[in-house]
């Protein structure tokens, strides 16, 4: 009995080892990622053979200091239990300004090993690249917390399907996703992005999920507005996965109540001219690790009794779904989520996950994929070189 009682304890202490140590692991990746994050722009702009008198070395270090030490904290404040909009508004913009300054300063040191290679260096120079990465990161993040907070600009892209009958020709659906209530108070960014949804008279409106940061509770005055959105044929919203770092049945029913169908893993069908789409939608892929008892993304589920002629649009949440809308047949898939990178390079890192990043793309004999860069912005309130949209698909028949 001992013998067994001993055996049984050694695979236990033996996966509880290997926990801590992928812990562990884990947990020092994060701290060089985020001393790196600070260390580099530190370097680049007061260390490095710039010179700077004392006041102003010594200054810039213990900005660059506090803000090391307030990022973790902040973020954890902001995004942790508490969800203590101040501290995220901070964290959130202490990630952004970082970002930015650890790119432009990697970029400014390349800079100055080129110079240097052909005989030009030196203190001056060394000042010159600083102050020249500090000017364009500050352009660089007054101009994206303007492209941010603006309306996003309407981005029409017309998607021909093979199988939509001639009744539905002209069909304008529009797709919104990630707009990402949160923090920052944006009540009258959503009306005025409603206002400019209803002006484009949508036949259908998608939400294609992340929907908000945050509970209902928190976030409902900012997604009022989305009960005012016009269509004629249907209104449809799908689950992205910050719903289920949140509340993600409460968005389900909170859009229900607002009026749109939520598509959890199921379908409506609607018809114009004799002729017939079916809309899907699935959960994000997110939801089956998220411990709610009944979310998981689940094709078959949301096709289920459709008839197999009829063109399907699916939403889905991310563009990494398109592989089982392939596999099913899909017609075209619309999704969010990547925000079109949102913080140029970042498009780099979302392209290593994500099959796509933006805009329209096919994937196997039938699917098309429409990606759109979202409306709205996730954390840090910038976007560079990505543009927030309000998608219009125009369906075409081939007939």
């Amino acid at each position: 009995m001992r013998e067994s009682a001993a055996g049984e304890s050694a695979p236990r202490e033996s996966a509880t080892t290997r926990r801590r140590l992928i812990g562990g692991l884990v947990g020092l990746v994060v701290l060089t990622v985020l001393v790196s994050l600070f260390f580099v722009p530190w370097w680049v702009l007061l260390a490095s053979g710039t010179g700077w008198p004392f006041p102003v070395a010594l200054g810039g270090g213990v900005l660059f200091g506090a803000a090391l030490v307030a990022f973790p904290v902040m973020m954890a404040l902001g995004h942790g239990r508490r969800q203590w909009d101040p501290a995220a508004r901070t964290g959130d913009t202490i990630l952004g300004v970082i970002w930015v300054l650890f790119v432009w300063s990697g970029l400014g040191g390349v800079l100055r090993l080129v110079l240097g290679a052909v005989g030009v260096g030196g203190q001056t120079t060394a000042r010159s690249v600083a102050v020249a990465v500090a000017a364009v990161a500050a352009l660089l993040l007054a101009w994206g917390y303007t492209e941010a907070m603006r309306l996003p600009r309407v981005r029409q892209v017309d998607v021909t399907l093979p199988r939509l009958g001639p009744g539905l020709d002209g069909t304008r659906v529009v797709v919104l996703a990630d707009t990402h209530y949160g923090p920052i108070d944006r009540a009258r960014w959503s009306a005025r992005v409603v206002d400019a949804v209803n002006a484009l008279e949508p036949d259908i409106v998608c939400h294609a999920g992340d929907i908000a940061d945050g509970t209902v509770a928190a976030r409902r005055e900012q997604a009022a507005p989305l009960g005012r959105v016009r269509s004629r044929l249907a209104r449809v919203y799908v689950t992205g996965n910050h719903e289920y770092l949140g509340e993600a049945q409460g968005w389900l029913d909170e859009m229900s109540r607002l009026g749109w169908d939520s598509l959890h893993n199921r379908h409506v069908v609607v018809e114009r001219g004799g002729d017939r789409l079916v809309l899907a939608g699935v959960d994000d892929r997110t939801a089956a690790s998220s411990g709610l008892a009944g979310h998981r993304a689940d094709l078959p589920l949301a096709l289920a009794d459709v008839t197999p002629d009829l063109p399907v649009l699916l939403v889905a949440h991310q563009p990494k779904q398109v592989a089982q809308a392939v596999a099913a047949g899909v017609d075209l898939q619309v999704s969010g989520h990547t925000h079109g990178g949102q913080i140029w390079p970042f498009h780099l890192l979302v392209r290593v996950d994500q099959p796509v990043v933006q805009g329209l793309s096919r994937h196997g004999e039938r699917t098309q994929l429409y990606t759109s860069r979202g409306a709205g912005y996730w954390g840090p309130p910038f976007r560079i070189f990505a543009p927030s949209e309000i998608s219009l698909l125009v369906l075409r028949s081939p007939v």
